[in-house]
């Protein structure tokens, strides 16, 4: 039993004797650096979550993340900048798109007021009766220049042209865009005429002649023969006053008088308004 005992002593002797040493310093190396590097890791990661943990530390990195971080003004910027690289052809599309095409709409009006008139001036030259004539201011066919031949020859207004010799009262009228949807503008030229609601300006007092009062079925012919009763009906008269008959009515006199003899009748209505309103 001595004997066995001492061979197996021996046996691990030759052993380690025989083992390379290298080898088993190597090993031991290795054993000891893993055991080294995972200290050091160990100790590491104490000293970030010791680290990160103080508020110092926060700090700074909250601030590191605004400078990161673009501000409104960097963002707007950067906005504009791009904007300006693409041409910006997003944003004019989009206004060019949002106007209403206007053109088709005018054009149907000019196409409706020219071939109205045109009818107008064709029936006006076949009357008979001399009542009215018509000329184009300038070939306009939008500005009509009309002489009105005739009146109740049993009126003074009558008897004064005969003895003014005066052949014809002349008018002018003028067709808005709209026509015959809107009405004409219309005002005395010459000769200067009292009373007959002729005002101002040559502007004319009637109802028919205002947005309110106007029918498109109106016609030139029939406005012109309505005036004529209304200088009779208001006791219309040439004017011979020295000085006062030779001066001329104005256009911008005539609409400003007919924008305020229509916000008068707006008012009362269209009866004899009080005299403290003219």
């Amino acid at each position: 039993m001595a004997t066995l005992l001492r061979k197996i002593g021996l046996i691990r002797l030759h052993d380690r004797d025989t083992e390379d040493p290298k080898h088993h310093q190597g090993s031991l190396k290795g054993t000891k650096g893993n055991q080294k590097n995972n200290a050091n890791k160990h100790c590491q990661t104490a000293n970030e979550t010791n680290i990160l943990s103080t508020p110092e530390i926060k700090a700074r990195k909250l601030d590191q993340h605004g400078k990161d971080k673009p501000t409104g003004k960097d963002k707007q910027g950067k906005d504009a900048k791009e904007k300006q690289q693409t041409g910006g052809g997003g944003s004019k599309a989009t206004s060019a798109s949002s106007i209403p095409p206007l053109a088709p709409h005018r054009q149907h009006c000019t196409q409706v007021r020219t071939r109205r008139l045109m009818k107008e001036l064709q029936e006006i030259r076949r009357l008979g009766d001399n009542f009215i004539t018509v000329e184009l201011v300038e070939d306009n066919l939008y500005d009509w220049n009309v002489k009105l031949h005739q009146v109740d020859k049993d009126s003074a207004l009558w008897q004064d042209m005969k003895e003014t010799s005066t052949e014809f009262i002349l008018l002018n009228v003028t067709f808005p865009d709209n026509f015959p949807f809107s009405p004409p503008f219309m005002r005395v030229l010459t000769p200067r005429l009292e009373n007959g609601y002729v005002l101002d300006g040559g502007a004319i007092c009637m109802e028919l002649l205002t947005p309110r009062g106007w029918s498109s079925a109106y016609t030139v012919e029939a406005v012109m023969r309505q005036f004529a009763a209304s200088l009779v009906k208001g006791q219309g008269r040439i004017c011979r006053k020295a000085g006062k008959s030779k001066k001329a009515f104005s256009r911008k006199e005539a609409e400003a008088t007919f924008k305020s003899l229509v916000k008068t009748h707006e008012k009362y209505g269209w009866v004899s308004p009080p005299v403290s309103d003219g």
